[in-house]
């Protein structure tokens, strides 16, 4: 119980604990965490239970086996994986922030392999059945639009989360391991790979990956907006169009913050078409890891629970727009 602790203390703090912290502040950081990891579990149950236990689910299952079937999936975890492992041994020459730059470029590496999948597969998945004619096939059957639209939605996002444990248990490990490997090569004492007199992983080794966890559930968050967005538009738009639109999405809602700081001064239209543009498109800033990988601390448990918050919130604003877009689609 006392490791379990010292754990979540270190979680709470992002850094190691000087002194013991008090109960109060123990029991708020475990009841906290937990209740992060509460709420990613029943979103987790309530995905496998609506695949497995609805028709929507009939839906869902079939795109996630399309998605992880094709030759993208497969070539995306391998590419990403090299990539990662090209990183790891990359010398950044920054003077000892080598893991922050690793990190940052492993955060981005998943974030945009991610992505690809999803608007690939919203493109061949939804645009390409429309237009092959299979998707009247499969309404004929006791399935509604609106059912189509959800599951194709939840088996995009199930075939994102295959991707990306993978992806995501390599990267940790490479952080795990790079700790060491910067130290030897910065002829410093190499921490031992792990505690056998305490029987645990070693704490100095193991807390740059705890630092890492949270920003994964924000790329997870941006992603799922990403594909709600690209299921959107490839219910009216082909395969080209939807993944010219959606990475043009993605960049202008990047920089949408930019443009609103830097126009706040300036003339009434270019300040009103700004500020429209960043009202309108999803706020992707809001899931930037950057500020919490640069200043080596772990991510608030009240931050992510409101970036969840705004991903179901916008995501379902985009699979309504789905569904307005799709209910009047001609399918013959």
């Amino acid at each position: 119980m006392g490791n379990l602790l010292s754990f979540t203390s270190l979680l709470a703090q992002g850094a190691p604990p000087v002194a013991a912290p008090p109960p109060q502040a123990m029991l708020a950081a475990n009841y906290e965490w937990g209740l992060v990891l509460g709420v990613a579990t029943v979103l987790l149950g309530v995905l496998l239970s609506v695949s497995y236990f609805t028709r929507t689910g009939i839906i869902a299952r079939s795109t996630t086996m399309e998605a992880t079937r094709q030759p993208l999936f497969l070539l995306l975890m391998v590419l990403a994986i090299i990539l990662m492992l090209i990183l790891a041994f990359l010398p950044y020459l920054t003077f000892g922030e080598d893991i922050k730059m690793f990190k940052d470029g492993g955060l981005a590496t998943i974030l945009i392999s991610g992505i690809l999948l999803a608007v690939w597969t919203a493109s061949t998945s939804i645009s390409q059945e429309i237009e092959g004619r299979t998707a009247m096939t499969l309404l004929s059957k006791p399935v509604n639009r609106r059912q189509f639209v959800v599951g194709k939605y939840l088996g995009i996002l199930q075939a994102v989360l295959l991707l990306i444990l993978p992806l995501t248990i390599t990267f940790c490990a490479l952080i795990y391991y790079k700790v060491g490997y910067d130290a030897r090569e910065q002829s410093r004492e190499i921490p031992e790979f792990f505690d056998l007199e305490n029987m645990r992983p070693n704490m100095d080794r193991l807390l740059p990956v705890l630092q890492a966890i949270p920003p994964m559930f924000l790329v997870l968050c941006e992603i799922a907006v990403m594909a709600a967005v690209s299921v959107a538009i490839s219910t009216r738009a082909p395969l080209v169009i939807n993944m010219t639109s959606s990475f043009s999405i993605f960049v202008i809602a990047h920089i949408a913050p930019v443009l609103v700081q830097q126009e706040s001064g300036g003339l009434e239209p270019v300040r009103f078409v700004a500020n429209l543009i960043a009202i309108a498109l999803p706020g992707l800033e809001f899931f930037n890891t950057q500020t919490a990988v640069s200043t080596d601390t772990i991510v608030a448990p009240v931050y992510l629970g409101t970036a969840v918050v705004y991903c179901m919130c916008y995501s379902t604003m985009a699979i309504l727009l789905a569904f307005i877009l799709f209910e009047d689609r001609d399918l013959t």
